[in-house]
């Protein structure tokens, strides 16, 4: 007699996959035009000063560039990283820094290193996905915090911190994960405050925050988390995916020393450390070209796009419809009229070869069902009137 297969761990059957990556398989067709995907624009991806960047590390140091590293990451890459943030507003030495495979795993090493099984996580509502996948994992229970259009309502964070004990809260400020909301200095200074007075970590992911179109940029959490006096319960989350090419999986994490040599354990668990490669050829990019001009033709594309996306908006969704219209990042976030579902619709749609992502997945509680996703940035202008088009046709 065979014995029965043994059980995979509870955490796992409690997560489910994430809908996004379900949605991209269905709409992986070339015919198809999708505005369901956070994946930047690869036709402005610097491809020419990328491979030079790998071409003179694989030229001029091979053996090192093909060889293990430190799992803290590769001291030059800290270092432009850390003057990069420090030009930025938020003084960094690189000794702050680790460098991870994609700012999702510094957010999985972050859990790993904070969140016991039952701990509990605040999180804005909607969240982005992939946190919720992460805290799942880490056997956490998820609270929502309610905001409004303007992002999370400090005071009832403070209410859900007295009312809940949570271990940390995980915001997306600039430029959210889905909704494209940007959370105000105000605000952000309100909520290094509630973290100071009631011993809450803070856990700040900026994936977009140079992808600004307008407006004046807004100071990280982190900046005002040092008057505040909880620089010592502030972690902030950034990648290089948006802002040089996903491909690289390079991201980092700016924490306190603990939080950082935990952290660095946890790494040393999961992967060793991120692609020698990868991160001297990133460092010396970084040395050779100008990013920040680059940043200038990636926005200036962008805004053109979103701006395309706003403009046929009102003739694609039904009357009634509202969305908002964001400084920045890759996103638009939509509502259809009450009674409207926006995953039910979804089915329709694609046969038309169009795709959003509906906003339902991204609720750690009760769902607006008329919500949606649209990602402006990997499409051109004439691309998204022709997907808008579909898109109202599905509707119908």
């Amino acid at each position: 007699m065979r014995a029965n297969t043994p059980s995979l761990a509870a955490r796992v059957g409690s997560v489910a996959g994430s809908p996004v990556r379900e949605i991209l398989r269905l709409t992986a067709r070339p015919e198809v035009i999708s505005f369901a995907g956070g994946l930047p624009a690869p036709e402005l991806f610097d491809t020419d000063g990328i491979a030079a960047a790998f071409r003179r590390v694989l030229d001029e140091e091979p053996r090192r560039a093909l060889q293990y590293s430190t799992t803290e990451g590769d001291p030059g890459l800290r270092a432009a990283a850390a003057a990069r943030l420090t030009a930025r507003g938020l003084p960094t030495d690189p000794a702050d820094l680790l460098i991870t495979t994609g700012s999702q795993q510094a957010l999985t090493l972050v859990a790993s290193a904070l969140l016991d099984p039952g701990d509990v996580v605040l999180v804005e509502e909607p969240c982005y996905l992939a946190a919720l996948q992460c805290f799942g994992l880490a056997g956490a229970r998820v609270v929502a915090v309610p905001g409004d259009e303007e992002g999370l309502d400090p005071a009832a964070v403070e209410a859900a911190v007295v009312r809940e004990r949570p271990k940390l809260l995980y915001t997306v400020p600039t430029f959210q994960n889905p909704t494209g909301r940007t959370l105000g200095a105000a605000r952000r200074r309100a909520i290094a405050e509630v973290a100071a007075r009631r011993g809450l970590w803070v856990v700040e992911d900026d994936p977009y925050g140079e992808l600004r179109f307008e407006g004046e940029p807004v100071p990280w959490i982190a900046a005002f988390a040092r008057d505040a006096g909880a620089a010592d319960r502030t972690a902030l989350i950034s990648s290089y995916s948006k802002i040089m090419a996903p491909g690289l999986r390079l991201g980092l994490l700016r924490a306190p020393a603990p939080l950082l040599r935990a952290c660095n354990v946890a790494k040393q668990a999961a992967d060793l450390h991120t692609p020698t490669v990868n991160q001297l050829a990133a460092a010396r990019y970084l040395a050779d070209n100008d990013l920040d001009a680059h940043l200038a033709r990636v926005r200036s594309a962008y805004r053109e796009r979103r701006d395309a996306l706003i403009a046929g908006l009102p003739d694609a969704l039904p009357t009634g419809s509202r969305w908002n219209l964001p400084q920045g990042g890759m996103f638009v976030w939509a509502a259809l009229p009450a009674g409207w579902n926006a995953t039910e619709a979804l089915r329709e749609v694609v046969t038309h070869d169009v795709a959003y992502v509906p906003g339902a997945p991204f609720y750690p509680g009760e769902p607006d069902p008329t919500t949606l996703r649209l990602s402006f940035v990997t499409h051109t202008p004439d691309e998204i009137a022709d997907g808008l088009k579909r898109l109202a046709k599905g509707l119908r």
